[in-house]
């Protein structure tokens, strides 16, 4: 049941949003009466009416170079890009609100507009925030001591560029939810579509100045979030806020085309390395420069997506010598929130230096990579910006990917094929991917929150197992994933758990889901709190079979085994045998042991935990048109335990599916007035079941050491390892001709530009001679 199933209850008011056409503009006299004429409009509020019921976002951690901003729920003075929201409409009925909608009459003072980081960065740019100088909102920079040495003793210095487009998230299902208020009770209930139910509602009652007990968060099944549905976003608040201030239920319901305009982007980034190397090929030293569009206004701190991208960029390589500048910019687009692998452009930065030092210097690109790979007896490593991995097998699946795709054959193949016609091009990409980042790292990014999960899990008399933990589901099979490890740690069957999430008065207060962290956080917490909680149920068992010591008992599928002479055997107890006595005759319980089966566990990693992969694949460009046709698909992972080996290969499908649809097609594309110009999927385009490839997978599974159950997260590295492949195999393919993308999406159009380029520039070549 999405949240569009959850019937209206009675006396439901439906909200409409009034957004701005201009992309800077300031907001002067809002004339309403139109409006409020038609039959069924109940209300209009305005950014001023709502002010004094929820307060203003300050987004100000305390992180060098990072400016403070500010964001109320509706701008008060101006507007700053296309589908800003500037007035909610609450009427009887959807069609009446939208009606309304079109009848507000907003007197606006159009301002110019900034649509680049050029434009952003250059002298006397009109600012997109007043209170913050030059557009520059956040900047970071950071050197090894070894850096500069390590330039001046390398054979050559190699210069690589990538651009990453905007994007947006495309969730199935676009936002919407139910706000109700209980004045009675002084009690908010939001039924909205969220990863993270706990933040959602601390973040909902301190905005609205409630207790965290005077908001309820019920999270229903949501059609995808990709990092879209983590926090409240303003609408949200402003349902909140209309529902307590009318006194009847609101809800919403996000078109498409404001969800692609106005629900959060990412990606825009732009990326230039300098490699020092030796004439083999091995890295001495490398520095990358960062210049993100961050957009309008600030839901996350503004370091953060980028400082990702710089804190993990040395990735699989063995160079200890590192420096960056990271440079993030305010423009007048839609604001920049995570998306699945908020730094998903870092892998393809990292291979793509790998093909550019291999072309600079004549060497074969797996040969390159090889060169300067982590190796097991390199393990664990320590990066030069501090992170350690502690089990990664880069070599191991690069070699397994490249073997499985042919990658000497194909080389072979590349140089005896007619290319007049069609060239061929073999990417490689090795991922490093972060997942279940530590509190440390939510600290020093300024992002309010830890790292750690609560699991709870809870026996009843009968036997029947309930557990819970923070994370909602947003289509990732936690249901099921999560009842396995809570039923390996208690040694439960799994047909016995019912697992209960998405509702932040029942579950217990976790950090939901995002980064990757499901299953080594959310899953790791469940089983070690089965593994506590069969200690207990053990113990009690001993009891009930008259032993001094548990040491000989085990329990499996609900069974109470006992070990004899060396062998296993049935000792006629039963889980609900257990649960029973436990709870309801606690006279027969040992010695110290309190009465019930509810076991609550937090779970706090110590440092983030990293996996990694090799995508590899080849591809085919016509030269007459541009058009690239996907031959073969190889990504050889390392994902730690596989809970549900079903569930981590559909996980790999889908995000290596969106790193390609994001690498070859989709675009959140501004004008250089600051219009948007994809508002709906006849201009965003996304990949189809036949723009996409078969995808082969290897597994090359080393257990994580930082939890027992060795679990791993593994559902961004697909997106990474996606756009790295492809753009590697791209550019591979037109290095043939002296052509190259550098910069995102690969479209017939942008690759037959290429060729043309390359094409003149070669004709220009022949003249001079």
């Amino acid at each position: 049941m999405f949240a569009d199933d959850i019937p209206s209850p009675p006396n439901c008011l439906h909200a409409v949003f009034v957004r701005s056409p201009y992309a800077h503009a300031r907001i002067g006299a809002i004339d309403s009466a139109a409006a409020f004429a038609l039959p069924g409009v109940a209300a209009v509020l305005t950014g001023h009416d709502l002010a004094a019921h929820v307060s203003t976002q300050r987004m100000a951690p305390a992180v060098d170079g990072l400016q403070p901003m500010d964001m109320p729920v509706l701008p008060l003075d101006a507007v700053r890009f296309v589908g800003d929201p500037v007035a909610i409409i609450l009427a009887e009925t959807s069609l009446a609100a939208t009606d309304a909608a079109e009848l507000v009459d907003i007197a606006w003072e159009v301002l110019p507009a900034i649509s680049s980081v050029d434009a952003a960065s250059a002298p006397q740019a009109i600012l997109v925030d007043p209170m913050v100088p030059g557009n520059r909102v956040s900047f970071q920079s950071f050197a090894t001591p070894g850096l500069e040495a390590a330039f001046a003793r390398a054979d050559r210095v190699v210069e690589a560029r990538f651009g990453q487009q905007r994007q947006t998230h495309v969730p199935m299902e676009p936002r919407s939810g139910l706000a109700i208020w209980d004045n009675g009770r002084q009690h908010l209930t939001m039924q909205f579509g969220t990863q993270a139910p706990h933040p959602y509602r601390t973040a909902v009652a301190a905005r609205l100045g409630l207790k965290e007990w005077q908001v309820t968060v019920d999270s229903p099944e949501m059609g995808g979030g990709f990092g879209q549905k983590i926090i409240p976003l303003r609408e949200d608040l402003c349902l909140a806020a209309a529902a307590r201030l009318l006194r009847r239920p609101v809800r919403w319901r996000e078109t498409r085309g404001e969800n692609l305009t106005a629900g959060l982007q990412a990606r825009e980034e732009m990326v230039t390395t300098q490699a020092a190397v030796t004439t083999d090929g091995r890295i001495l030293g490398l520095t990358c420069a960062i210049d993100a569009d961050f957009g309008a206004w600030s839901f996350f701190p503004a370091n953060y997506m980028a400082r990702v991208i710089a804190m993990i960029l040395p990735g699989p390589y063995r160079f200890k010598e590192y420096g960056y500048n990271v440079a993030v910019w305010l423009t007048n687009k839609c604001p920049s929130g995570p998306m699945r692998a908020p730094m998903a452009i870092t892998s393809w930065v990292m291979d793509g230096t790998m093909d550019a030092i291999a072309q600079a210097l004549g060497l074969d690109a797996l040969e390159v990579r090889r060169r300067n790979s982590l190796t097991p007896d390199d393990i664990p490593w320590i990066t030069a910006t501090g992170e350690r991995y502690d089990s990664l097998t880069p070599l191991a699946t690069l070699e397994a990917a490249a073997k499985q795709l042919g990658y000497a054959a194909l080389r072979l193949e590349q140089v005896d094929r007619d290319s007049s016609e069609r060239l061929l091009g073999i990417g490689l990409c090795t991922v490093v991917e972060s997942n279940t980042y530590s509190s440390a790292f939510y600290r020093d990014a300024g992002i309010p929150g830890s790292g750690h999960e609560t699991a709870s899990i809870r026996i009843e008399p009968s036997g029947a197992i309930i557990a819970s933990c923070g994370l909602m589901s947003s289509g990732q099979g936690y249901e099921t994933t999560l009842a396995q490890t809570a039923a390996a740690g208690l040694g439960a069957a799994v047909g016995d758990i019912q697992v209960q999430i998405g509702n932040s008065d029942t579950a217990p207060y976790g950090m939901g889901s995002r980064g990757a962290r499901g299953a080594s956080a959310g899953g790791g917490a469940l089983y070690m709190a089965g593994l506590k909680l069969k200690a207990k149920l053990l113990a009690i068992a001993a009891a009930m079979l008259d032993l001094n010591s548990p040491d000989s008992l085990d329990m499996r599928e609900g069974l109470i085994l006992r070990q004899v002479a060396g062998v296993w055997q049935e000792s006629g107890l039963s889980l609900e045998q257990v649960a029973r006595t436990a709870h309801l005759d606690p006279l027969r319980l040992p010695p110290g042991i309190e009465p019930g089966l509810h076991q609550i566990l937090a779970y706090d990693p110590a440092a983030t935990t990293y996996t990694n992969s090799t995508h590899a694949c080849a591809v085919e460009i016509d030269r007459a048109t541009g058009a690239i046709r996907i031959l073969r698909y190889v990504a050889a992972e390392d994902c730690g335990t596989r809970i549900n080996p079903m569930i981590v290969e559909g996980q790999t499908h889908g995000a290596t599916a969106m790193g390609l649809s994001g690498a070859l097609l989709e675009h959140a594309a501004y004008g250089a007035d600051g219009q948007a110009l994809a508002g709906s999927f006849m201009d965003y385009a996304i990949a189809r079941a036949d723009d996409l490839p078969a995808f082969e997978l290897l597994h090359h599974d080393r257990p994580s050491p930082s939890n027992p159950a060795g679990i791993k997260g593994m559902s961004e590295g697909g997106t990474m390892g996606g756009i790295g492949a492809l753009l590697n195999a791209v550019n591979d393919a037109l290095a043939q001709v002296g052509a190259r993308l550098d910069a995102q999406p690969a479209t017939p159009a942008r690759i037959w530009a290429a060729l043309r380029q390359a094409q003149s520039a070669e004709e220009g070549t022949v003249l001079r001679r």
